[in-house]
């Protein structure tokens, strides 16, 4: 990835923070929400294939009443 694009995407990134947590969270803090956010966000991007089969097993596992 280039250096342009790494700045589009960080650009990207903090002008949402701007739009959304402004008032919520002092500036300073923006980091305690969107490093957690990315992560969650990449790890439902890389596990949207098998999200079907999740949900499937997790309606056997209700119906069944077993809880871990």
């Amino acid at each position: 990835m280039n250096n342009q694009i790494h700045n589009a995407i960080v650009s990207f990134i903090w002008g949402i923070a701007d739009d959304c947590l402004r008032d919520v969270y002092v500036r300073g803090k923006y980091r305690d929400v969107i490093l957690p956010m990315t992560v969650i966000r990449r790890l439902d991007a890389m596990l949207e294939d098998s999200k079907e089969a999740v949900l499937d097993m997790k309606k056997k596992l209700d119906a069944a009443k077993i809880d871990n």
